[in-house]
């Protein structure tokens, strides 16, 4: 997952595991719960028997404008801590960054998704939340996990468990809301 090698890229530097930044479904990269400063997009092709992707993926290194950006984070962190964390440059978390997403790609290759979720729920912004379905009146679901495609799964109380899936689907954090696109 290409939003968890820009996370890892920073939290996987000594004394940078604390920076406080999170996967969110699917393909963002998030500061805390509330500010995105980052994303990915993943555009995949099979011909024959070969599976080709090609990954954009778009991070906010040291443009403090319009929300947040990684060092800004950083700064956060030295104020509260009274630390002194070096501010990171793009070119070094650009290279750490594909260095990590080898990595991944490696241990799922060998392991499959069971070798790469742990360190994904690790880092994802989503352990116990629970969202509405539909709108803001529909019962609670809770987010349990990710199926092995990668799709999200939810379960009412006494529910089966449901794969949510990206493209049809949009997730509203403020409002706690998965609601179709199609509606």
């Amino acid at each position: 997952s290409s939003d968890l090698a820009v996370v890892e890229s920073v939290t996987s530097i000594p004394g940078y595991q604390d920076i406080d930044l999170r996967v969110k479904w699917p393909n963002d990269i998030y500061c805390g719960d509330l500010m995105k400063v980052g994303g990915v997009l993943v555009n995949s092709t099979l011909m024959g028997e070969t599976f080709h992707a090609l990954i954009g993926c778009g991070f906010n290194v040291a443009n403090a404008n319009p929300t947040i950006c990684i060092n800004d984070l950083i700064k956060e962190h030295n104020k509260k801590t009274k630390e002194k964390l070096d501010l990171l440059n793009t070119d070094c978390l650009i290279a750490r960054t594909v260095t990590e997403l080898e990595r991944l790609i490696n241990i799922f290759q060998e392991k499959g998704p069971e070798g790469v979720l742990p360190l994904y729920y690790k880092r994802w912004m989503h352990s116990g939340k629970q969202v509405h379905l539909g709108n803001e009146e529909a019962p609670l679901a809770r987010i349990v996990g990710v199926d092995d495609s990668g799709f999200l799964q939810v379960q009412q109380e006494g529910q089966a468990v449901v794969t949510v899936h990206p493209d049809g689907n949009s997730f509203d954090m403020m409002k706690n809301l998965i609601i179709s696109k199609h509606q």
